[in-house]
């Protein structure tokens, strides 16, 4: 089946493309403005790593060697505790070191391949690796797209900001793994009845997906993300065309209308003297006001509007990693976890862990927080 055929069967059954399309389109109408706010709105460099890293993604997975990985993981784990606490860790440490879009990308493709070999609670994973990346990324000054911009405005250190957000991210971490070896049983892993094939290996593949990665994540650092992602897709028009064809562009078409119709939205006159007018400078409204917006426009508008509000950007980097779990649009990572699964249901039964989690972890954090 072609990409033009998948499209729009798969634009009917996605109500949250469909609302964000509809919002923008209705603000474009109710409120017009000059093409370079809407461009400024799309965040190009975002956009075009988010594009990057989902060719390079899949290539990885094309190649075969992740479904490889998973058989061998699957034979060396005793039980499904202890894969998902491996996996959860896993995420959350590659979000540390790298950025959490690219721990997901690296981490749910796995889940997805084990999945096919043995019998696993794969939404149920999932959905813990997409809370894991936020915790995570929480530690790290490039962790995530929030936490890099509060950081290159608070004047702090490097160490300085991971010391300052070290509690937030421990909380949100140890309560997660905490919950995790609760949601998921001690029962062996067993693989699906059958012989289960061998994947066919391409290593040439890999291996140029591998190294054209480690180069798109130091040119999103470098902050050569366009350039960058225009030559991964160049080499892979030249060279693998079937990933590309693989590729959910959709999901970017996602990212796209959420980053302009909630830049738009935020962008309002009225939203913006409203917000204004509230006492960003008491540290409990900012706290609480960071997670709140946070649902409502996810976390990076949020601390792009709030910058200019609240003076303790420490706290409020805090706040919008707290908000990054419950609503899944609290969070960039939410919304990549759940289209990487691509399952039915999997958004209500991710609501049902990550709106608990996020009332436990906002109060716990605060204890902290707000010291």
């Amino acid at each position: 089946m072609s990409i033009t055929t998948r499209f729009p069967g798969r634009l009917r059954r996605d109500h949250l493309l469909q609302a964000l399309l509809l919002l923008t389109l209705a603000l474009a109408l109710a409120d017009p403005r000059a093409p370079r706010e809407y461009l400024s709105w799309l965040d190009l460099p975002t956009l075009a790593g988010l594009t990057g890293l989902l060719i390079l993604t899949e290539g990885v997975r094309s190649s075969g060697h992740v479904q490889r990985f998973a058989l061998r993981l699957v034979e060396r784990l005793r039980n499904v505790r202890v894969l998902a606490l491996v996996l959860v860790g896993l995420s959350a440490a590659l979000a540390t070191v790298l950025t959490n879009d690219v721990a997901l990308f690296l981490v749910v493709p796995l889940t997805l391949a084990i999945d096919r070999v043995a019998r696993i609670p794969r939404q149920r994973l999932v959905i813990f690796e997409a809370l894991a990346v936020n915790a995570g990324s929480t530690f790290s000054p490039i962790g995530n797209p929030q936490n890099l911009l509060l950081w290159q405005h608070s004047g702090l250190g490097f160490f300085d900001f991971v010391a300052a957000l070290a509690p937030a991210g421990a909380v949100l971490s140890v309560v997660l793994l905490a919950v995790c070896g609760f949601a998921f049983s001690a029962q062996p892993l067993q693989l699906h009845e059958g012989r289960v094939e061998q994947p066919r290996l391409d290593t040439p593949l890999l291996a140029g997906a591998l190294v054209l990665l480690v180069a798109m994540v130091a040119a999103l650092q470098w902050g050569f993300a366009v350039p960058a992602a225009l030559a991964v897709i160049v080499i892979g028009l030249a060279g693998f065309r079937r990933v590309l064809v693989r590729v959910d562009w959709l999901l970017l078409v996602t990212f796209a209308a959420m980053f302009v119709g909630l830049g738009h939205l935020a962008a309002l006159p009225w939203v913006r003297g409203h917000v204004g007018l509230l006492a960003w400078r008491d540290p409990r409204f900012a706290y609480a006001g960071g997670i709140v917006l946070s649902q409502a426009i996810s976390n990076v508008p949020a601390a792009v509007l709030l910058l200019a509000y609240v003076p303790n950007l420490t706290l409020l980097a805090a706040a919008v990693n707290i908000g990054g779990s419950g609503l899944m649009i609290g969070s960039l990572a939410n919304l990549i976890a759940l289209r990487l699964d691509g399952s039915r249901g999997i958004g209500w039964r991710f609501h049902a862990w990550s709106i608990p989690y996020l009332v436990v972890t906002a109060a716990l954090a605060a204890l902290v927080a707000l010291r």
